[in-house]
Parts: C-alpha cells; sequence; structure tokens
C-alpha cells in the first residue's frame, strides 16, 4: 500500500538534489570559535592548576600542624579525664587512713565502719572496693556486687549489693576466713565461713610499697582479678604504721574517653606505659590476654595487631608534628603525646589517622578550587564563544543550515540574524525551500501512516496548502453510486459546494466540472485524482493566490508538479478506499454468520447480537474508569475493533451443534419429540387391556369384576402416562424415587408385530447388529436399546488434554458415545432437558468456536480474536472449560466477555427450556457466581456501579423483568 505511493511522493525531492553538482569536500582547518575557546581553556586551567596545586600543599602543612596541635589537646583532655578518676579516691584514701578502722582489733569492731566504706563506694563510681590490711595478717575487704555477673560469680543472694571478705585471727591464734553478703541498706544476708580462703595482704605490692612510704602509693594498672576490668591500686598506711587502706580504681572509663577524642572515624588511639603496654584501647577486648593460668594481663602495643600504632611506638615522631609512616601499604600519620596524669609509669598517648583522612579537607579544598576553576573555565568559554560568533561570518550559520538539508534533514528553520541585506534574504528564501520540502515529507507521511480516510486527506490537504502557499484547497471525491462529487475535506474556505451532481457529459471531465461550479473571481487549480486503472477517483482544487508568480496563467512546470503529487494522493485514496471496503466487507460477513446462527434457532435468535452490544457497554466503562482497578486499563481503536469483532464470533462454534439439541425442550426430543411414540405403546396397551376385557366377556366372566378391572387399568395406564410426560417436561428435578417409578412403569411389556429393521438406513442397521427376535416379541415401554448408542467416529473432538490432535490446550471430559437416545436414559435426566452426551455438544460450541477461529489467518491486529472469543465460559478459578483457564491467564477483555455472555442467558426470554429471569434473580446469580471464583468480582462491581445492567435491560428486556435491584447489598456481599 504505502510502497507505491512513496516513490511517487518523493520524485520532487529526487529531482531536486539531482540537479545540483557534486561538491567537493571542505578543507581541513580550525574555526575560530574552537580557538578561541581551547586559548581560554587552556590558560584557565594553567593558571588554576598552578594555584591550586600550591594551595593544596599550604593547606597540607596547616592541616598538619594543626593535627599535632589537637593531638597535644588530646592529651591534656586525657590527663584531665585520669586526673578525675585517680584525686576523688585519693582524697578518700587520705581520710580513711585516720578512720578507727585502722586500730580495730576484731571483726566486729571492723564491721561497725561498713557504713562509712559503703558510703565511699556510693560516692565514687569508679571505686569497685576497698579494703585494709593489717600488719599482723588480717585483711577486710568491701566490694560493691553492681553486676549481675559478679552476683553469680559469688553465688550471692538475689537482693545482695555489697560483699565482705575478710580474714580474722582466732582464739586460737588461726586465720578464719568468712563472707558477708548485704543488701543496698547493710541488712546482713547470709554469712559463709571460708576455711580455704587463704590471702596475707603482707604479701601483695600495694601492701609493702605503702607500709614504707608515707604518701599514697599507686600501683600500675593492671586486669583486676575478680571483674576483668583494668584498674589501679591506691593504698595508704594510717598514722601508726599498723594497717594499710587500699582501693581499686577501675579506669575503663579511659576507653571510652579513647573513642570519643578520636580524630576521623578509622582513627587509632592507645595509652601506652613506657614499657609499651596498652592502658587504655577503645576494644576493651583486645588489651584482655590470659596467660597460661587463664590469668588476665594487658598486652603489649605490639601483641594487640594494631600495626600502626605499633610503628608509631617503635619509631616515635621527633617533636609534636605529624610523622608519616607506610604500615602494610597505606600511609598514616603518628603522634605522640605525654599523659602527667600516669607520669609514674612514663605514660603516654599514641595517634595513627589514615592519611587520607588527615587530609581530606585539603582534598576537598583542592576539589573546590578544582571546581571553581572549571566553573570559571566554562564561564569564560561561554563569553569567549559569544564574542567568537560576533566575530565569525553569519554566513557560517548558513552554511551548517544547507548542510543539514543536504543530509535530509528539513527540520527547524533556516535564517542568519545579520545586518547585511542579502544574507538575510538569502536566509529568508532557505527557511521557504525547508518548509516546503518539510510539508512533502509530512504528506508522505499522512499517506503512508493515516489509516482513516477522513483524517488522511484532511492532513494531506493542510499540507499541501501550505508547501503550494495558495489560498484554499478542496478535495471532492466520486460517489459512482449517486453519480455525485462529494467533498471529502477541505481547509482554510467554506465556500466549496457540499456536492456537485455529474451528468453524462460532466462524467467524463471532473476537474473541468468542478472549476465551472467554484467561484469565478478566484482563480483555481483543478487536478483529477485517477486510481492505477486510470479510473477517476476524484479533484483536488487549489484557490491560487494572486500574488503569486503563477496567477494568471498558471505555470507549465508547477501545474505538472501538482499532477505528480495528486498521482501519490489518488493511490493512497484507492488503497484507503480498498482497506475500507475490506474491513465493511468483513464486519458484514461476521454478523452474517452470527444472524445465521440467530436465525438456526428460533429460541436463541439475538443472542449473538445482544452479547456485543452489553459487552461493549461494559468494556467502555471499564476504559473510561479513572479509579479502582481500572483506572490503568485503557484500549486503542484497533484493540476495540479486535474486541467487537471476537464478541460477534464468540458464539461462530454453534454453527456445529444440532438444532435438535440447541432447541431440546423435552427429554425425549430429537428431531421431533419421541413422547408421541410413548402415548401410542400406552395406547396399545390400553387396547391390550380392552382386549382381555373382551376375552373375559367370551370366555363367561364376570361382567362386573371384568369391568372394575378394565377401568383401573384405564386409571394405572392414564396415571402412568401422565408421570412419563411430566418427566418429559424436565421442569423439575427428579430424585431417585422418580427415576426408580421411571423404572418400573418402563417393565411393562407390549406385543411388536412388525419388523423393527425394516425403513432403517445403514447407520442405524449397524446398531441394531445381527440379533433377530422372532415376531410378535414382547417390547418393554421403556427401554434403553443398544441402538441408541451413537459411537464417536473419526472425527471425535480433540478436547481430551492427552489426544496427540489437541493443540489448543483443550481439558474436557468427553463421554463415552456421541449420542444416547435411550428412552430411560433421557427420561431419568435430573435437571433440565440435556443428558451428559448433550450437554456435551452444547459444551463443544466453543471448542469449534476455538478451532474455527484459529484456522483463520487473522492480521497481527486481530491476533488475539480467538482467545477473547473462546474463553468467555473459562472460570476465575480454573474450574471452567474447554482449558480450565484461572484468572492468571485470563485479559480484561475476556472477563468482560463471560459476565457479557452469562447475563445475556440469565435474562433471555427465548429459551424453550427454561423461563426468563427477572433482573434481580439475575444479579443475585452472578453475585453468588463472582463469590464462589467463577467471574470476576471487581468486573461486577463495575457492571452495578455503572448501571450497565439497567441500560442494557430497558433496550433488551421485556418490562415485567425489569424490577428493582438492591445494589448496595449486592456490593456488600462482594467485599464480604
Amino acid at each position: 500500500m504505502s510502497s507505491r505511493a512513496r516513490p511517487e511522493s518523493s520524485s520532487f525531492i529526487t529531482s531536486l538534489w539531482s540537479r545540483q553538482p557534486p561538491t567537493t569536500p571542505p578543507k581541513r582547518g580550525i574555526s575560530v570559535q574552537l580557538f578561541i575557546a581551547l586559548t581560554i581553556i587552556c590558560g584557565t586551567l594553567l593558571l588554576g592548576g598552578v594555584l591550586a596545586w600550591k594551595n593544596y600543599h599550604s593547606l597540607q602543612k596547616i592541616m598538619l600542624s594543626a593535627a599535632g596541635e589537637s593531638a597535644q589537646q588530646l592529651a591534656r583532655t586525657l590527663n584531665e579525664r585520669a586526673r578525675r578518676l585517680i584525686e576523688p579516691p585519693e582524697n578518700v584514701i587520705h581520710l580513711l587512713a585516720y578512720d578507727p578502722i585502722t586500730q580495730a582489733t576484731t571483726l566486729a569492731q571492723r564491721l561497725d565502719r561498713l557504713p562509712l566504706l559503703a558510703e565511699s563506694l556510693n560516692a565514687n563510681e569508679m571505686l569497685s572496693a576497698i579494703y585494709v590490711g593489717y600488719t599482723n595478717g588480717e585483711f577486710l575487704l568491701l566490694r560493691e556486687l553492681s553486676s549481675q555477673p559478679l552476683k553469680e560469680s559469688f553465688s550471692a543472694p538475689p537482693d545482695s549489693e555489697f560483699l565482705v571478705q575478710s580474714i580474722s585471727l582466732g582464739p586460737d591464734l588461726t586465720m578464719a576466713g568468712e563472707w558477708r553478703f548485704y543488701s543496698r541498706e547493710l541488712g546482713l544476708l547470709r554469712t559463709d565461713p571460708k576455711p580455704d580462703y587463704r590471702f596475707d595482704p603482707r604479701s601483695r605490692p600495694w601492701f609493702a610499697q605503702a607500709i614504707s612510704q608515707a604518701e599514697t602509693a599507686v600501683i600500675k594498672p593492671y586486669v583486676f582479678f575478680t571483674t576483668g576490668q583494668t584498674g589501679i591500686t591506691l593504698a595508704q598506711r594510717d598514722a601508726t604504721g599498723q594497717a594499710v587502706i587500699g582501693m581499686d580504681v577501675e579506669i575503663d572509663d579511659l576507653n571510652s574517653a579513647v573513642v570519643d577524642l578520636r580524630m576521623t572515624d578509622n582513627s587509632e588511639l592507645a595509652v601506652l606505659d613506657a614499657q609499651g603496654t596498652v592502658i587504655a584501647y577503645p576494644d576493651t577486648q583486645r588489651i584482655r590476654l590470659s596467660d597460661k593460668d587463664g590469668v588476665l594481663n594487658l598486652p603489649k602495643i605490639t601483641e594487640t595487631g594494631v600495626a600502626s600504632l605499633a610503628a608509631v611506638f617503635q619509631h616515635p615522631p621527633p617533636d609534636t608534628m605529624p610523622r608519616l609512616y607506610r604500615v602494610n601499604g597505606e600511609e598514616w600519620y603518628g603522634m605522640r603525646a605525654p599523659l602527667l596524669s600516669f607520669s609514674h609509669y612514663g605514660s603516654h598517648l599514641l595517634i595513627a589517622v589514615p592519611a587520607a583522612e588527615m587530609l581530606v579537607d585539603a582534598q576537598r579544598a583542592l576539589i573546590e578550587e578544582i571546581t571553581w576553576v572549571a566553573a570559571l573555565t566554562i564561564l569564560l568559554l561561554l563569553l569567549g564563544w559569544i564574542l567568537s560568533q560576533r566575530i565569525s561570518r553569519p554566513l557560517q550559520l548558513l552554511t551548517d543550515q544547507v548542510r543539514s538539508r543536504a543530509d535530509f534533514d528539513f527540520s527547524g528553520n533556516i535564517g542568519a540574524p545579520s545586518y547585511i541585506t542579502e544574507i538575510r534574504e538569502l536566509g529568508q528564501v532557505l527557511d521557504g525551500m525547508s518548509r516546503t520540502i518539510n510539508n512533502f515529507q509530512a504528506i508522505s507521511l499522512a499517506l503512508n501512516h493515516e489509516t482513516q480516510l477522513d483524517r488522511m486527506l484532511g492532513d494531506v490537504l493542510e499540507k499541501l496548502i501550505g508547501a503550494f502557499g495558495v489560498d484554499s484547497g478542496a478535495i471532492y471525491l466520486l460517489d459512482s453510486d449517486t453519480n455525485t462529487l462529494q467533498l471529502a475535506a477541505h481547509h482554510h474556505s467554506n465556500a466549496y459546494p457540499a456536492a456537485l451532481h455529474l451528468d453524462a457529459d460532466s462524467a467524463e471531465a471532473l476537474p473541468a466540472t468542478v472549476a465551472r461550479a467554484l467561484d469565478s473571481s478566484a482563480q483555481f487549480l483543478c487536478v483529477g485524482l485517477d486510481d492505477r486503472n486510470q479510473e477517476q477517483l476524484g479533484v483536488l482544487v487549489l484557490q491560487l493566490n494572486a500574488a503569486q508568480p503563477h496567477a494568471g496563467e498558471v505555470q507549465r512546470t508547477f501545474r505538472r508538479f501538482v499532477q505528480e503529487l495528486s498521482g501519490a494522493a489518488a493511490v493512497a485514496i484507492e488503497t484507503r478506499q480498498l482497506i475500507e471496503a475490506q474491513q465493511r466487507l468483513l464486519d458484514a460477513i461476521i454478523k452474517l454468520l452470527a444472524n445465521a446462527i440467530d436465525a438456526k434457532s428460533p429460541y436463541t435468535g439475538g443472542h449473538c447480537e445482544r452479547v456485543p452490544e452489553l459487552a461493549e457497554l461494559l468494556l467502555n466503562e471499564a476504559i473510561s474508569a479513572t479509579d479502582g482497578p481500572y483506572a490503568d486499563f485503557d484500549m486503542n481503536s484497533a484493540e476495540r475493533y479486535e474486541f467487537r469483532i471476537a464478541a460477534w464470533l464468540h458464539d461462530c462454534g454453534k454453527i456445529t451443534t444440532p438444532e435438535s439439541i440447541m432447541d431440546k425442550a423435552t427429554k425425549l426430543e430429537t428431531q421431533y419429540n419421541r413422547i408421541h411414540e410413548i402415548r401410542t405403546r400406552f395406547e396399545v396397551l390400553r387396547r391390550d387391556a380392552d382386549i382381555d376385557y373382551w376375552q373375559g366377556l367370551a370366555q363367561g366372566g364376570d361382567p362386573h369384576a371384568l369391568r372394575q378391572q378394565l377401568e383401573r387399568q384405564y386409571a394405572i395406564l392414564q396415571d402412568e402416562f401422565a408421570f412419563v410426560a411430566n418427566a418429559n417436561i424436565g421442569g423439575e428435578s427428579m430424585d431417585d424415587a422418580d427415576i426408580d417409578r421411571l423404572r418400573q412403569i418402563g417393565t411393562r411389556r407390549w406385543w411388536r408385530h412388525f419388523d423393527n429393521r425394516l425403513g432403517l438406513d445403514k447407520q442405524e442397521m449397524s446398531r441394531l447388529g445381527n440379533a433377530t427376535r422372532t415376531l410378535p416379541a414382547q417390547e418393554e415401554l421403556l427401554t434403553d436399546r443398544s441402538d441408541h448408542l451413537v459411537p464417536w467416529t473419526a472425527r471425535k473432538p480433540p478436547v481430551d488434554k492427552n489426544d496427540p490432535r489437541n493443540v489448543w490446550g483443550f481439558d474436557m471430559h468427553i463421554p463415552a458415545h456421541a449420542h444416547n437416545y435411550g428412552e430411560l436414559h433421557n427420561l431419568s435426566t435430573r435437571r433440565g432437558t440435556l443428558t451428559a452426551e448433550e450437554r456435551f455438544k452444547i459444551n463443544e460450541h466453543i471448542v469449534q468456536t476455538i478451532m474455527m477461529l484459529s484456522s483463520l489467518p487473522f492480521p497481527e491486529h486481530l491476533k488475539r480474536v480467538p482467545a477473547i472469543a473462546g474463553n468467555h465460559h473459562e472460570k476465575m478459578d480454573g474450574t471452567g472449560y474447554p482449558r480450565r483457564l484461572d484468572a492468571d491467564d485470563l485479559s480484561i477483555p475476556e472477563r468482560v466477555m463471560m459476565i457479557a455472555d452469562i447475563f445475556e442467558a440469565l435474562t433471555a426470554a427465548d429459551r424453550p427450556y427454561k423461563t426468563p429471569k427477572t433482573l434481580s434473580e439475575s444479579i443475585k446469580i452472578m453475585t453468588a457466581m463472582a463469590r464462589t471464583g467463577h467471574i470476576d468480582p471487581d468486573l461486577l462491581r463495575l457492571f452495578l456501579n455503572s448501571g450497565v445492567y439497567l441500560t442494557y435491560s430497558k433496550r433488551f428486556l421485556y418490562s415485567e423483568q425489569i424490577d428493582e435491584v438492591d445494589v448496595r447489598r449486592h456490593l456488600e456481599m462482594l467485599d464480604a
């Protein structure tokens, strides 16, 4: 279609460029704009780079000096914290050195001083224990049980807060150990004698050091055996030199202080003594080392695995300035500062900071300077570019624009601002040429892509008027049925007649006819539109502008060009008309097939017409929804057309369903209602009763008794026939008792005197088999004979999922026989009139629908027609047929078809086997179906909320069917 129109519409463009002489490629060089830009960039980058590098090194020195000062400040801060840890306990121990506890000679006297000792522990959080050692070896210690693990280690009572450990000299001059547990109020909770508790304070370093000097002794930091905490011991002898007061001071607070004082996130800090023993470090687990006896000790810095601090310790900086170290391939800055609070041990603070983090501010400043240099460079570049544009010739811009047109890029305008008249006029001429060619491209695009003839003609005409520079235009198309020219499109004027009637002469010269009918005061160019067979399609009309050079006598070249371009338009018009005609033909054939299916049965007429109407009503509501589950659902015109075709074809498989099954109103109905045969057999039985009566009289029987017997037989036969006839209607469901009575009635016998093999076709004869019976023969009143069973032939439908012919994915149970005409079998149908075989045949119509539609070569935009048409008997829970699809497999259009088909079937008034449902009954049934997973509840909500059910009902239902529907109650049931 479009491949024929494209060469003709682009012939002008081809000829235009074919006349141009070949151009020689320009010599390579550098433009003024580029030269000025490169100069500015290089100068700015060189100057900015030198300044940035110099500033970076200056800032680096400043930051290193500041880091050294920070290290000293950190040391002073740490000194202050250490001082606050040690000074309070020192003040307390000086006071306790004069307390009577130092002179106490008995345990009772010493215990009297417990309140003072407990208050001292409570007043100093860092104190873990206070104890007194005596020169005679006696010992008393008060420990605060500050944690549950500590209580458990001493097996203390639950309410214990203090532990007194004592060693006292007994009456027998032997040392006796004892543990006492006290509450917070110093109430005694338990006393445990400890005969194995042996501790001589005189052997401890704190006792020996304190007893030999008057000032307070400070013991080197170590790990307390009992609590596992790092601390120091303060010891002070009393005034008489007979006892030593000791205190354990925890210094783990220094670890958290070290964490808080880190310069950067990855800085390493530690407090060491002169021998390199770690006193404080952020990770307390790394400074707890066990010896071979399990005793915790403080490690050397080389034992912690912190290589950066180990390097600083081994090679300390010569001054307060940071020193650069390379450790394991990484660069670190190390610093060292003394700690006066632990001057007894030569303690000092070591700091190691990653070089990248130390200089991060300098690097950030360098980046900022580089950014400013880059920004300045860009600013100067823009200024230079503007100046260079002023310097360079405006013709360069025109050259680039024309070069883009030479590369077939006709977008945008052509022109260059200039005070030179010739350049400005040249730009205007080139711009007009570019717009013309761009219009030609738009014409070609409209011819090739627009599918609607009316819109295509309007778009093409608008572009033609713009390309030719004329005042207005119109397109007339020939209607051969009415022999008139109909106005198909017009632009910039409403003065064109809507229709022009043609006579015999004017039919041969359409342009001349149009020219005569137009305003004679204006000048028009009328060009005929001919198809590929040179048959006239219509006329293109252009109203010329009097100011144009071709006004008056139209130039021959301009007319020829218009005729060439109109030829492409004519081909496109012909193609669109053919497509629309084919589409109308397809629609007509589809509706013809649907109407034929409806007309096939007088009872289902209109189903194939009503379902598409209802389906489109509901689909339009889903498309127009602005909120809810369908807010994002949309369909374009092609998809809607696909859905419309599928809706009309949704039951096309019914063409294969026999009318005798489709319209089966009674159970015994085939091509006719076989109740007549049954009634005839009852007539035979009645006649037999009459014969028996007369024979009895002839043989001298009692007339009165025979008459009573005859009347009783009459009544029985009438009652039994009425029962069989009522069962044949199928209006009420049958229970087991009804079926048993049918079988009992069926056992009645009657005499057949004629051959039942006469007058049969070959198929009936084959089902009877070869067995014959001697006449007369007794027959049962109601029978299921072997000849009632019709086997499947080679045309057995491939619906079993294991059938190799089943390429459609069907999954249906297929009965053992194609038909079963057995009288008892049909009459025993519990509900309705259809047997299982007939129900399958009814359901098979959807199988045939899918098979028929799948065999058709639908174009790409109609590929989903078989699925939309063939899935309306599926269910959301996967129990439908023929493929047992579930909600994940069903699209919204397919779900719409399900609801439309069900609602039409429920409300249809033309079914012989049921009475039409009222509106409320139908909605009730559909609500139940939605709640049990058969149909989409969201779509049913839309069906009710939008009022589609009522719109459809007013058009197609009887007035007595349209009753009140409590929509709110049904919506609540759907939400329950």
